[in-house]
């Protein structure tokens, strides 16, 4: 987050556990806040979440300070992919004066593993950062892929876009990528085809 002085390891949001998060975001004075990056949540979220909708991590501390006043004295419940970013975010929130800071064990994945989604508080999909790209609650590969310009979540509609060029652009990046970024990304997409072929692995690919 560029933030100094924030100890995770010592001081965090209090763990809640799959199985009791359903009835902590169920009180009216919990506040859901969704800390993960504008293309993660925009294919699946907690239902009423609070959307950071942030490009990078590092933004995280300047919503906090645009919505402190709305905030400060609410519970907080806050949930990330796999319970690592949200340690960060609790204890930035711990040493800024923050009191009823909770996060989700585990974060999604785990809450998909213990609980299946059974309450359907969940809607949509994950993101994951590996091949898979998203999952479902039955943690299966999702519908998802990925746009290798811009990193976007991609459905079958985008891909059956005009815009869409399979590791050259999406709908999302079309028009803000120059002509010679599309190339690069043109020249780069066929490399990786090639080294493929050969069995070869490309570096990036």
């Amino acid at each position: 987050m560029g933030q100094k002085n924030i100890y995770p390891n010592e001081d965090t949001g209090l763990r809640i556990t799959p199985q009791k998060w359903d009835e902590l975001i169920y009180d009216n004075n919990t506040l859901l806040i969704d800390t993960r990056n504008t293309y993660e949540s925009k294919i699946g979220t907690f239902k009423g979440s609070i959307l950071v909708n942030s490009s990078n991590f590092s933004e995280f501390p300047e919503w906090v300070k645009k919505n402190e006043k709305k905030i400060k004295n609410k519970k907080i419940a806050m949930f990330c992919t796999g319970g690592v970013r949200c340690e960060k975010a609790s204890s930035y929130l711990r040493k800024i004066g923050f009191k009823n800071v909770f996060q989700l064990e585990g974060g999604i994945i785990s809450y998909f593993e213990k609980t299946k989604n059974k309450s359907k508080n969940w809607v949509g999909e994950c993101f994951v950062f590996d091949e898979r790209v998203s999952i479902n609650e039955n943690l299966s590969k999702g519908n998802y892929d990925q746009c290798f310009a811009c990193r976007t979540p991609i459905n079958n509609k985008e891909k059956n876009s005009v815009m869409f060029r399979k590791g050259v652009s999406c709908p999302n990046c079309y028009e803000t990528t120059t002509t010679k970024q599309k190339k690069g990304f043109e020249e780069r997409s066929k490399q990786i085809s090639l080294a493929k072929k050969k069995g070869i692995i490309h570096i990036g690919g």
